[in-house]
C-alpha cells in the first residue's frame, strides 16, 4: 500500500530531527555548519568548508557519513597526488593459468561521502581529476567510463591561513561547489564541553540512522518541496543584485564587485531553500531560507575587485547587506 502524504512527511521530519540529534552527540555547536552542511547534501551538491586546522572538520564529514550509512573515504591531498591515486588505475594481473590482464583496481573516490583534505594542496592537474567526477558523477580510465555509486558527495577542506606551497582553486572550478562554508572557532562554553568530551577514556559514538537508498529517498523528497512564484523573485532579484552592470546592483556592487554570480547561483539558491524548508518542517520554502543560505551559495561566486581589496571589504560584508535587504 502506497503511504499517504502526511504520513510519509511525519517520516521524514522524524529522520531528520534523528539525524540532528545524533549529530549533536559527537559534534559540540557548529549547528548553523551541521544544517547547512545537511542542506547540501540534501541538494547533491558538494561543499569547500573553510577554517583553520583543528576545528573538527574532519570528524564532522566522517560523522554524518557514519549516522546517514554511506560509504566514508578520506583523500589526504598533498603536491605528489597523481589523478590515478584517486580514481583508480588498471594493473597488470597473472591468472593461474599463466594468462596476463588487465584489472582495474578502484581508487578511493568510489565512495558516497568523500573528505578531499586541503584540497588545494595538490597541483591542478589532480585537482581536475576530482572536479571532473563532481561535476560528471563518473570517471574515465584508459577510455573506459566507470559511473560512481548514488549519492556522490564530495566535502572538500581549505585552510585559510597557509598559501605556501599551495595551487589556489580557479573561480570556474570554485563555482562547481554548491556552499562554501566557512567555519570559525567555538566559544568558550562550547570549548569547554569539546575539551571534557574528548579528553576521557572514551569517545560517544553516534548511531548509524540511515543508508543509501534512504538518503536518495531524502534527496528526492527536497526535490518535491513547493517553491512559490514570490521566493523564485526573491531569489532572482538578489542574485541580480550581485552583478555591477545590473538595474539591480547598490552603490556599494558598483564599487566594489567585479563579477557577481551567474545562473548557477540561482539555481543553486532555489534547490537550497527547498532542501532547507525540508530540515525546518515547513510545508514550502519561503524568503527566510533564501536568507539562510544566501552566503553560503554567493560567497565563492561574488568576485571583489582591487577597490574593496584596498579599504578592506569583504565579500562577505558585501553580500550581507544585500541580504538584509531583499
Amino acid at each position: 500500500m502506497t503511504e499517504q502524504p502526511a504520513a510519509q512527511w511525519e517520516r521524514l521530519q522524524e529522520t531528520v530531527a534523528k539525524i540532528r540529534s545524533e549529530t549533536a552527540r559527537a559534534i559540540v555547536g557548529q549547528d548553523e555548519i551541521v544544517e547547512q552542511l545537511l542542506t547540501s547534501l540534501l541538494c547533491k551538491g558538494h561543499c569547500l568548508l573553510v577554517g583553520v586546522p583543528g576545528l573538527a572538520k574532519t570528524l564532522l564529514v566522517s560523522t554524518l557519513g557514519r549516522i546517514l550509512g554511506l560509504k566514508f573515504q578520506r583523500i589526504q591531498f598533498t603536491p605528489d597526488l597523481m589523478p590515478t591515486d584517486i580514481v583508480g588505475s588498471e594493473i597488470l594481473q597473472n591468472s593461474a593459468g599463466g594468462e596476463r590482464s588487465f584489472q582495474f583496481i578502484p581508487g578511493p573516490i568510489f565512495a558516497n561521502l568523500i573528505l578531499a583534505d586541503e584540497i588545494n594542496r595538490t597541483p591542478p592537474k589532480t585537482q581536475a581529476a576530482l572536479l571532473e567526477a563532481m561535476q560528471e558523477k563518473q570517471v574515465t580510465v584508459n577510455g573506459q567510463t566507470r559511473r560512481l555509486e548514488e549519492p556522490f558527495i564530495v566535502f572538500a577542506t581549505q585552510n585559510p591561513i597557509e598559501h605556501e606551497g599551495t595551487y589556489p582553486l580557479p573561480e570556474a572550478q570554485l563555482d562547481r561547489f554548491f556552499f562554501q562554508l566557512n567555519i570559525g572557532y567555538p566559544t568558550i562554553e562550547q570549548e569547554a564541553e569539546i575539551v571534557r568530551r574528548t579528553t576521557g577514556h572514551s569517545l560517544d559514538q553516534p548511531a548509524t540512522l540511515l543508508d543509501a537508498p534512504k538518503v536518495l529517498e531524502l534527496q528526492e523528497a527536497a526535490i518535491d518541496v513547493p517553491l512559490p512564484d514570490s521566493v523564485i523573485q526573491t531569489i532572482l532579484k538578489l542574485v541580480h543584485s550581485t552583478r555591477p552592470d545590473s538595474e539591480h546592483a547598490t552603490p556599494d556592487v558598483k564599487n566594489y564587485v567585479s563579477y557577481g554570480a551567474g545562473p548557477r547561483a540561482s539555481q543553486c539558491l532555489a534547490r537550497a531553500a527547498r532542501a532547507l524548508a525540508l530540515l525546518r518542517g515547513q510545508s514550502s520554502a519561503s524568503p527566510a531560507e533564501v536568507r539562510a543560505v544566501a552566503l553560503p551559495v554567493l560567497r565563492h561566486r561574488v568576485i571583489a575587485n582591487y577597490n574593496a581589496t584596498g579599504e578592506g571589504i569583504t565579500t562577505d560584508q558585501i553580500l550581507a547587506k544585500l541580504i538584509k535587504e531583499i
